[in-house]
């Protein structure tokens, strides 16, 4: 791997925007179990945010955020952000920090008085470049002295990274509040093979310990990450992996072949689905579920597109294997095959964000600098740069989202509810509103079961919610879905609500976007409720459906940054969106 060239765009990217083994304790019930259905409610948060801990948001961005601090504002406290006060609206329920495993604290290392790194002549010399050289060209001088491993290690980057990661868990643990804010201890695996695509997961704990950090540097083959991962189960700790930018894999993330070229076979399928129960279907650097190209029929696929590679931002994507939708299709066809679906996973948003600090409304958006603390956004200077036409050498801020959140259905507030849901995947992801919906499925529920108060009850005993496999069908039966949305308090009105099918059809996968009927069509109301069927259901045909809602139009945080500072609205950029929010699939298997 070429060290400078792929951390350096990965930090440009960013711009725009010590571990003992020890065995957690299980939740009685084991990962898996469904709690009560009548206790179950929506909790919002964020699996995907950095600090100044990892090496990217450190040396390019001038924020200090670290993750004591990220915790305290997602959890409403107040922090010093570049010496103004910042506060989220509204906090939230959990959040992971998930900093790059890959040299994790090594540049704080290097500004902490007294440490050896500091001390030592590559300190030394950082230190006093560190007073002429801009942020940028002062980090690509230090990746180029970190190309060599053995400098590495001559460094102390491991005992670095052994420390911050202390500090990680330290933090999370410190701000877990059961009942009321739950903290995930997590990091990033930042894998970019042959330096030009994604194939980055988020790694997330259950419990108040975690072994030492898997990183790209000790392998980029997404299987070896899954060995780490298993091996930390059998020492005791529950763990998963969420693929996120999948939109930016080239391909790859969800590939018909493993990392050696080869088809996937059933063990491959197996450790990927155990491994990776949900996939990052949005998140600031552009949506994951389908692409124009991809689904030319469904009038809404055209949300939030950056078709471009990461790190390699000067390439296009390429759409096929890039998508949660058309892998849900070769999910089943390879399902088929070998009898195991590699592609079987639920929904999740995040923001990706590198300041520390996790926003996801239009109008909160800060990518770095210049935070205004009045409105929760930037000031105006660093507003006209975001939507300045955009220079050559660096990337475009406008390019960017405002990142999205996830929602989990859960009895409590804990790391043992939230993360066992999270494990069956009975989750959703919103592109930053706090959309609500649900989604169950079974043959035989009545025509009047949403006006019993206690339908979702009845839902969960008379049939399965997001995340679940239908179970085998009954003779001359079509499955029966239950749809329920509601808008986000403070959001716009729901216009559309989507059942998406994906179906095979011989050796074919197809899609098809239905639309569930609405009690004022087009108008936006603040409630969903209905009760459809699959009008073209096929016992013999493999399918998978998952529910999309859809916000009448809003304005775009580019919009709402120029309207509010009398500044040219940008050309290059959509004037408004449609906030939405997207189901975990339900599977039927054909007999």
């Amino acid at each position: 791997m070429n060290v400078p060239r792929f951390l350096s765009l990965l930090l440009v990217i960013s711009l725009i925007q010590a571990v003992p083994r020890a065995i957690a304790a299980p939740s009685p019930g084991g990962a898996g179990q469904r709690a009560n259905p009548e206790d179950t409610r929506a909790f919002f948060g964020e699996l995907h945010l950095h600090t100044s801990y990892s090496f990217d948001a450190f040396g390019f961005s001038p924020s200090r955020i670290d993750p004591d601090a990220a915790y305290r504002f997602a959890r409403g406290e107040t922090v010093n952000y570049l010496g103004k006060p910042a506060q989220r609206h509204a906090p939230l329920d959990f959040m992971a920090v998930t900093d790059h495993a890959e040299y994790m604290g090594f540049l704080n290392a290097t500004e902490e008085p007294g440490s050896t790194l500091a001390q030592s002549a590559f300190g030394r010399e950082y230190l006093e470049l560190k007073k002429t050289l801009p942020p940028g060209a002062l980090t690509r001088q230090v990746l180029k002295k970190l190309a060599e491993p053995a400098r590495m290690k001559e460094l102390g980057a491991d005992t670095a990274m052994i420390a911050a990661w202390q500090k990680t868990i330290d933090a999370a643990n410190a701000n877990y509040r059961p009942g009321e804010f739950t903290t995930f201890i997590g990091y990033e695996w930042t894998s970019h093979p042959d330096d030009r695509y994604n194939l980055h997961r988020n790694v997330i704990f259950r419990g108040n310990t975690a072994p030492r950090p898997f990183s790209a540097a000790d392998s980029r083959r997404p299987e070896d990450l899954w060995r780490y991962l298993d091996d930390a189960r059998a020492h005791g700790h529950e763990v998963l992996a969420i693929p996120h930018n999948a939109n930016a894999s080239e391909g790859h993330m969800f590939d018909w072949n493993d990392s050696d070229g080869r088809p996937i076979d059933a063990d491959y399928a197996a450790r990927r689905a155990r491994n990776e129960p949900l996939v990052e279907i949005y998140q600031a650097k552009g949506a994951s579920e389908t692409h124009p190209l991809l689904s030319p029929n469904d009038e809404f696929a055209d949300f939030e597109v950056m078709d471009r590679l990461v790190p390699r931002l000067d390439l296009p994507g390429k759409p096929p294997g890039s998508y949660a939708r058309e892998a849900l299709g070769r999910g089943l066809l390879i399902e088929r095959r070998t009898g195991k679906n590699p592609f079987r996973f639920g929904f999740v948003a995040a923001t990706d964000f590198h300041n520390g600090l996790t926003t996801s409304a239009e109008n909160a958006f800060v990518l770095a600098d210049g935070f205004d603390p009045r409105t929760g956004g930037p000031d105006r200077a660093t507003a006209a740069r975001y939507l300045a036409e955009p220079s050559p050498a660096m990337p475009d801020p406008k390019i960017m989202g405002s990142g999205g959140l996830t929602g989990v259905w859960a009895t409590e507030n804990t790391r043992e509810a939230l993360f066992d849901a999270m494990q069956r995947s009975e989750t959703f992801g919103t592109s930053g509103t706090r959309i609500r919906l649900r989604l169950f499925a079974g043959w035989h529920y009545p025509a009047d079961m949403l006006e019993a108060r206690d339908w979702p009850a009845r839902a969960y005993a008379g049939g399965v919610p997001m995340g679940s496999d239908l179970p085998p069908a009954p003779a001359s039966a079509a499955p029966v879905f239950i749809v329920w949305a509601s808008k986000a308090p403070d959001g716009a009105p729901l216009e559309h609500a989507q059942i998406i099918k994906v179906w095979l059809d011989g050796d074919t996968a197809r899609e098809q976007v239905f639309e569930v009927p609405l009690p004022q069509p087009r108008n936006g109301v603040s409630e969903i409720t209905a009760r459809w069927q699959d009008p073209a259901f096929d016992a013999r045909q493999a399918a998978v459906y998952y529910l999309r809602v859809i916000e009448v139009e809003t304005p775009r945080w580019t919009t709402l940054l120029a309207d509010r500072f009398g500044l040219e609205r940008p050309k290059g950029s959509a004037a408004m969106l449609r906030e939405r929010a997207w189901s975990s699939p339900i599977w039927y298997r054909a007999p």
